[in-house]
């Protein structure tokens, strides 16, 4: 029964949760939310906006992944929005320069990438470790850090190439792209497929290794994780950098598939939709996909609601309450559990002291 509540009510009541109050704020808006239901479904098969929710989702995905690496080891990695932003860029000038050979030259763009954002990881990793900075101040300030970093590189003096109004580096060469998969009116990014094996790779991590083991350990409690051997200073640097390395790919899926080139206009925020759909999903890889598959139809498909008059920012509203309702959820089914846990305890308890005291008139008698 408690694992019946535990896997099933939750995400069912964040559901029941987001539909009403979500119902509720079309209502304020002056809209019908049935209406409105219907008409963003329906924005999902018209034209390209499958395969572009699709698209999306998978940076989305990629993005919670990250964060979820660190939130398994109860670290707060607000900073992928800059780990992503500094590897595409450098990822972007690196592949623009180099001439190899196809797969080769995808390979190479790929793994700069993921030391990159390996690297730009670390400095608050190791600050973390050495002198107790708290991630989430250090990672903050190297968001804001990154803006410079790009402006700088992305310059007319530097690695920068003017292309009408935009400007932004070298296009990288067809032999490092990844070629994309057509798919009715619209173009699936190839990376779909590495985005899947990293993810699969992420569940066998935690659940099939000994790392994970200790990752998900440290997590839990580093007191008891350290008495039983393991260096929570030593996995809070891994998981940091782990959770870098994986950041670096987020820009990876449009600057290969689509892209070509990383600019000063290139889409942000990335990295904070991440913390989002890494809550969604609980730190499952299955509940991430699906989290990024909802952040992402909710923003392709807001448009489609000045059709019946309604302001699309109402789908912001949307993401929010969900994220809202997850927690809620949860919460009231974690508080559930444990409040029937203490009456069979309570009532066990009661059991064996009425037996004790049974025992003990039959012995007197």
């Amino acid at each position: 029964m408690s694992s019946w509540r535990t896997r099933l009510l939750p995400p069912l009541l964040a559901i029941v949760f987001a539909l009403l109050l979500s119902a509720i704020a079309l209502i304020i808006s002056g809209a019908d939310p049935l209406e409105a239901y219907g008409t963003m479904v329906g924005q999902l098969f018209k034209g390209s906006t499958a395969v572009d929710t699709v698209n999306l989702a998978t940076v989305y995905y990629l993005s919670g992944l990250a964060v979820a690496i660190g939130f398994q080891m109860n670290l707060f990695n607000i900073g992928v929005e800059g780990q992503y932003r500094f590897a595409a860029v450098i990822a972007a000038i690196i592949g623009g320069a180099l001439q190899l050979p196809p797969v080769i030259h995808t390979i190479v763009i790929l793994l700069v990438a993921i030391v990159s954002g390996a690297l730009y990881a670390a400095v608050p990793a190791v600050l973390k470790v050495t002198r107790g900075v708290s991630e989430v101040i250090s990672t903050i300030m190297l968001n804001s850090i990154v803006a410079g970093i790009i402006a700088f590189l992305i310059n007319a003096d530097q690695f920068g190439v003017q292309t009408g109004n935009n400007i932004g580096t070298r296009v990288i060469a067809p032999s490092g792209r990844i070629p994309g998969i057509p798919l009715g009116s619209g173009t699936l990014f190839g990376f779909v497929i590495i985005a899947a094996v990293i993810g699969v790779a992420y569940w066998f991590m935690l659940n099939r290794t000994r790392f994970g083991f200790e990752l998900k350990a440290s997590g839990e409690s580093t007191t008891a994780a350290a008495a039983g051997g393991v260096n929570a200073k030593k996995m809070t640097l891994i998981a940091m950098i782990l959770s870098g390395a994986v950041a670096g790919l987020v820009a990876m899926p449009e600057l290969l598939g689509r892209d070509y080139s990383y600019g000063i206009t290139s889409t942000q925020m990335y990295g904070f939709t991440g913390i989002a759909v890494a809550l969604l999903g609980r730190n499952n890889p299955g509940g991430i996909a699906l989290g990024a598959l909802l952040w992402a139809f909710l923003d392709t498909s807001a448009v489609s609601l000045e059709q019946i008059n309604v302001s699309k920012e109402i789908a912001t509203i949307m993401q929010g309450i969900i994220v809202l309702s997850v927690v809620v959820a949860y919460e009231v089914v974690r508080r559930a559990d444990l409040a029937a846990e203490q009456r069979r305890v309570g009532r066990a308890l009661a059991g064996n002291g009425r037996k004790g005291s049974s025992v003990a008139e039959g012995g007197a008698v």
